[in-house]
């Protein structure tokens, strides 16, 4: 998991660096708000952001306003690092768009929380994402399928006797012909074992071949 860390405090940034480097996570650090920025806005950015709000260039409120405010891109989880620590502080940094609010100093079981909430925010917003890709990949397919989709419906007249199907202009025709021409279906011809025997069955070719296919089996 790779985070960004931007702060312009050196000790600061070098001692949460160090911090979550050692917990195993991958660090990417800035001493100003823009350069923050600019790797939050690009691609394939860090998914989780600790972020000082006084920074030169570009302070750490306005990268949450920004990012909240734009429009696709990944969700990415900011933590608003301040020495502020008010009530009115807090709820200005949220209602920002940041999504977590720590107050230097900053305890270390204190941070690795709010990362462990993070994580888990930003796997289940993963999970949605690629099921509503799945879903939408689905409906595709359906709508694809559907598209493809000619139906026959309702009360169909057929002969009795020969099988012809009358139309709606009064004209009968083959049922092959009546089908193909209201669906995407196309027929192939042959003849069922019951007309073979009613046609052929009294020629010897016939009967040859009838008797070859019993001692077969």
């Amino acid at each position: 998991m790779k985070i960004l860390v931007a702060d312009d405090d050196t000790m600061t940034r070098l001692a949460l660096t160090k911090n979550l480097e050692k917990s195993g996570y991958e660090v990417v650090s800035f001493e100003d708000g823009k350069s923050a920025f600019d790797a939050l806005s690009g691609e394939k950015p860090p998914r989780l952001a600790i972020l000082d709000w006084i920074m030169p260039g570009m302070e750490g409120i306005e990268i949450c306003r920004e990012l909240n405010d734009r429009e696709g891109g990944p969700l990415i989880y900011t933590i608003l690092l301040t020495v502020k620590n008010e009530k009115k502080d807090i709820i200005k940094a949220l209602d920002s768009g940041a999504c977590d609010f720590l107050s230097k100093p900053v305890h270390s079981g204190e941070l690795h929380s709010r990362i462990a909430v993070g994580l888990r925010l930003l796997n289940s917003e993963d999970r949605l994402l690629q099921y509503t890709r799945e879903v939408e990949d689905k409906n595709r397919e359906l709508e694809k399928a559907l598209s493809e989709i000619k139906t026959l419906s309702g009360l169909l007249p057929i002969c009795g006797s020969c099988k012809k199907i009358r139309d709606d202009e009064g004209y009968w025709n083959q049922i092959e012909i009546y089908i193909e021409s209201r669906s995407d279906a196309l027929f192939s011809h042959g003849l069922c074992p019951e007309c073979l025997e009613k046609l052929y069955g009294d020629q010897e070719w016939f009967k040859k071949r009838s008797r070859f296919k019993k001692e077969q089996k």
